[in-house]
């Protein structure tokens, strides 16, 4: 039996969300604007219900809740969706760090190409980014910063708590990639100041496809984001296009368990993590872990095994455990981790690290039978 190992490309979906899914696809089949019948009425309903799960998760208005199609959607809309206003203002310079994602890192290059200023700011071996090294590049028009919370190839939380108060003194929009934390760093996200945060439900557990923007008001007023594509006013226009009920209702249960069972979960992933290192250093052989695990989520581990090729490591023990050597979206290209490029490891160290990751419904035992069947041969490839 293989154990899955890849929860930070995609989490497996939750039955009990599944559950609410298939029922709002058997009995929710109106289009939640119809404003003529019952059908529409009912449909509109459980989005509404599905918008204020997610608000209560993150500790803000349900009117602060748009829904798009995952985090990629998100981070496009509060990027792009700033062009007017930044043009109208002035504000044409954009911070963000070398290690985003690429849905952050290449929307932000594509401005870059309209006029726009970038500043992009790189971690060092640790993994995380320095506060003042962000803060240090703003200027008078500097119009926005974004900083991923917790980084998906690493799991290195970023000073984005320290980054938010320093910036919203300063009057600056911010603008956190929260994928990796959303009903994870349950507390830490409702203390954060930021002005747009986006996630998408399949990396807590709920389906893909469907995920959030959060819009949060000052003074009443939302961020000066205007829609990216043209069609009808759904979510308020800043997303058109016809609302997936179901998957919204996936999205909404999911949020809800996350906020039940965050505690317990965070236990269960941490147990996990010790497991998986115990065996590790019982096994004898020579690893490094890559970021500083001071900062580190208990859901992730990106470690090298010296000698080892990543790839021929992957490929000998895929009938074990799943596992990768980086983002989902980059998995097709064989070329070196921008990640671990940024915090400055070298391209021999790159080419031997994979990237573990699990949540609260991988079994214990059957980690440590795939970790130690994987670790048997990364020996034989090592010789």
């Amino acid at each position: 039996m293989s154990v899955y190992l890849d929860y930070n490309a995609s989490a497996p979906i939750d039955n009990r969300v599944l559950d609410c899914i298939f029922d709002a696809y058997k009995n929710n089949i109106g289009n939640a604007d119809s404003r003529t019948h019952n059908f529409g009425e009912r449909a509109r309903n459980v989005v509404e219900d599905a918008r204020k799960q997610v608000a209560s998760l993150l500790s803000v208005l349900p009117d602060e809740v748009f829904f798009t199609s995952g985090a990629t959607e998100s981070n496009n809309i509060a990027i792009l969706g700033l062009k007017e206003y930044a043009i109208e203002t002035g504000k044409m310079h954009i911070i963000t760090t070398s290690i985003e994602h690429k849905a952050v890192l290449e929307t932000v290059k594509a401005l870059g190409k309209e006029g726009f200023e970038i500043d992009i700011v790189s971690p060092d071996l640790t993994g995380r980014i320095k506060t003042e090294d962000v803060i240090s590049k703003v200027r008078e028009d500097t119009l926005l910063v974004s900083v991923m919370h917790v980084n998906n190839e690493t799991g290195i939380i970023q000073p984005v708590k320290e980054i938010g108060e320093m910036l919203d003194e300063k009057g600056v929009l911010f603008h956190i990639d929260a994928t990796q934390s959303c009903g994870k760093l349950v507390n830490e996200i409702r203390e954060l100041k930021y002005n747009m945060l986006s996630f998408s439900a399949h990396k807590l557990m709920g389906p893909q496809g469907i995920g959030a923007l959060i819009l949060k008001k000052k003074r009443y007023k939302l961020p000066p984001v205007k829609n990216i594509m043209y069609g009808g006013q759904q979510e308020h226009g800043i997303r058109p296009g016809t609302i997936p009920v179901a998957l919204i209702v996936g999205c909404g249960k999911a949020c809800e368990l996350a906020e039940q069972e965050y505690k317990k979960n965070e236990e269960t992933i941490s147990q996990i993590k010790k497991a998986i290192l115990e065996e590790i250093n019982k096994s004898g052989i020579d690893y490094q872990i890559n970021g500083n695990q001071e900062y580190c989520v208990d859901s992730t581990l990106n470690i090298c095994f010296p000698g080892v090729s990543s790839e021929a490591l992957m490929l000998s023990t895929k009938q074990y455990c799943g596992v990768s050597n980086g983002s989902a979206c980059t998995s097709k290209s064989y070329s070196p981790s921008y990640v671990l490029v940024a915090m400055g490891i070298s391209e021999e160290q790159i080419e031997s690290s994979i990237r573990i990751s699990w949540g609260p419904n991988t079994l214990v035992e059957e980690v440590k039978e795939g970790i130690n069947l994987l670790l048997e041969t990364a020996k034989q490839i090592c010789g």
